[in-house]
């Protein structure tokens, strides 16, 4: 840890979301340097007809690798994982992904709550939660599990949201420490990875 950070260590963070996120994740995942701090695991309500081409898709806009998710991956920081269709990603001690097929939460595999939950458990304090737009309230549990290991919770701002409801749950059951808009979200979570969150990002509005 560099002694001139202002917080501590953040290098674990956990996307959810559903329909209208892939364009939200092109936008923020664009604007992310190469190389990257922190190692990115991301859940998208996928069916399980999916074709499995969405890692594809996301790497096109960015320079960091885009892959689904294998069981027994090491996490490491710079890469981005994706869960894939039909199965839970999870995070397990000391810093591996799982890969379960456990029952539905809240309607979803692979659902947001999932992820964040075993990455609070297994990272405390060193993970970031960005829940995105999509129905449903999947993600907001796991956001809660998140802020009480003392880790941060950020939001889609839900009027930038296409599908409004995934934010709006998070909003009214959580506590995130900021709302964001999509062409803030890059510049947000590099300042929360540089411990420099609290006076980078606009504060929740009361």
């Amino acid at each position: 840890m560099d002694k001139n950070q202002a917080g501590p260590v953040r290098d674990v963070i956990v996307i959810g979301g559903s329909q209208g996120s892939v364009e939200v994740l092109r936008t923020l995942l664009g604007e992310l340097p190469m190389p990257f701090p922190a190692a990115i695991l991301i859940v998208i309500h996928t069916p399980t007809s999916s074709n499995g081409d969405m890692a594809s898709i996301l790497g096109r806009y960015t320079d960091l690798p885009v892959a689904y998710a294998n069981d027994g991956d090491v996490i490491e920081p710079g890469r981005v994982y994706l869960a894939p269709p039909d199965r839970h990603l999870e995070v397990v001690s000391p810093g591996h992904i799982r890969l379960s097929d456990g029952p539905l939460v809240r309607n979803s595999r692979p659902a947001a709550d999932r992820l964040f939950s075993t990455a609070a458990q297994t990272f405390g304090s060193r993970v970031i939660s960005l829940i995105l737009s999509g129905g449903d309230c999947d993600g907001s549990d796991g956001a809660n599990a998140i802020v009480a290991a003392a880790g941060i919770s950020l939001v889609q701002e839900p009027k930038d949201a296409q599908v409004a409801s995934m934010p709006l749950h998070a909003i009214q059951t959580d506590h995130p420490r900021a709302i964001l808009e999509k062409h803030a979200m890059g510049a947000a979570l590099m300042a929360a990875v540089t411990g420099c969150i609290k006076v980078d990002i606009e504060p929740l509005r009361p």
